[in-house]
């Protein structure tokens, strides 16, 4: 017997719920803020705890060696975070052969998806995934009405029609551009249903009806992996455009500040205390979260991609997760 998975994308996980929202559901403008708030927090609390933090600061030049080190990292962050942007582009240029051909093989999809809808697919991506997780759920019912009583089939059409009718209902709403599109998709556990499926059919004892309606259910399944990871591609590929724009609109402020720290700052210039920290403290560490804003906004989005990354790496009935594993009855 197969064990079933949890569906939604934090169940799955080992990770907390709250861990989970902070890597994909929360604005990556609030975590890049989130970050320059701890590295702030930060220098700060350092400077209470390690003795003659102060005067550390007017002793040499610790200020000035810090932003040069800060400047050059800005500039070549910026610069690898466009030459990425660029790498990004070139997927989007070439002949006029492999334009054609990629056009050819989006028609040819689209047909397919057509053919197992029965009407033409929409063309707005929520919605197109919508109908297919709906066709999905459909297909299910119908194989535990061609099933009857069978347990283990029973077991596979609760679980599908139950995740296909949650997905769906949350991407009536959802709007593509953003990331509530690829989330939701990700929600649909159709790895393990594919597995599971195909598995059945491998059963002896089908009738006519049964196997038929189990064929039907995989074709569903089938489809809905690539459509799932086109939107995702189309996703990332949108998320590092972005990253590419917030990173230069970090970067000018990061680079005034940290070239005005090293050309004019003066540690006794700040001479006092608020809250019984000292005014240069408060300075440098403010001036710090404001020079490492490029690699904030860079650690926010990288962060949110590399755990879709993870939590999809193959496509089809591969699960690589330890707590999907089969176990024998």
């Amino acid at each position: 017997m197969t064990e079933q998975p949890a569906d939604t994308i934090r169940e799955r996980s080992s990770r907390s719920t709250l861990a989970m929202r902070l890597l994909l559901d929360v604005d990556r403008w609030a975590v890049a803020l989130g970050i320059l708030a701890l590295v702030f927090g930060g220098v700060v609390i350092a400077s209470l705890v390690v003795d003659g933090a102060t005067a550390a600061l007017r002793a040499d030049d610790p200020v000035e060696t810090t932003f040069q080190a800060l400047i050059g990292a800005t500039v070549t962050g910026v610069t690898l975070v466009l030459t990425l942007n660029q790498l990004v582009l070139s997927q989007e240029l070439g002949a006029v052969g492999d334009q054609r051909s990629r056009m050819q093989g989006a028609v040819e999809f689209r047909e397919d998806v057509g053919d197992l809808l029965g009407e033409t697919p929409p063309a707005e991506p929520s919605a197109f995934l919508r109908k297919m997780v709906a066709e999905t759920g459909a297909r299910a019912r119908r194989l535990g009405e061609a099933a009857g009583d069978d347990e283990e089939i029973r077991r596979l059409v609760d679980s599908t029609v139950e995740n296909a009718s949650g997905v769906a209902d949350a991407l009536e709403n959802a709007e593509f551009g953003g990331f509530d599109v690829v989330r939701l998709a990700l929600d649909f556990n159709y790895s393990w249903k594919l597995y599971a499926t195909t598995r059945l059919l491998d059963r002896d004892d089908l009738d006519g009806a049964t196997r038929e309606a189990l064929d039907d259910l995989r074709e569903a399944l089938t489809l809905f992996g690539p459509a799932r990871e086109h939107f995702k591609t189309l996703y990332f590929q949108s998320a590092l455009i972005d990253l590419s724009r917030t990173v230069l609109y970090a970067a000018v402020p990061s680079l005034l500040v940290a070239v005005s720290t090293v050309l004019y700052f003066d540690v006794e210039n700040y001479a006092g205390s608020l809250l019984g920290i000292d005014h240069e403290v408060l300075v440098v560490a403010a001036a710090v979260a404001v020079a490492i804003a490029p690699f904030a906004v860079l650690a926010a989005y990288v962060l949110r991609i590399a755990t879709i990354t993870g939590r999809t790496l193959s496509i089809g009935a591969f699960i690589l997760r330890e707590t999907d594993r089969d176990t024998q009855e």
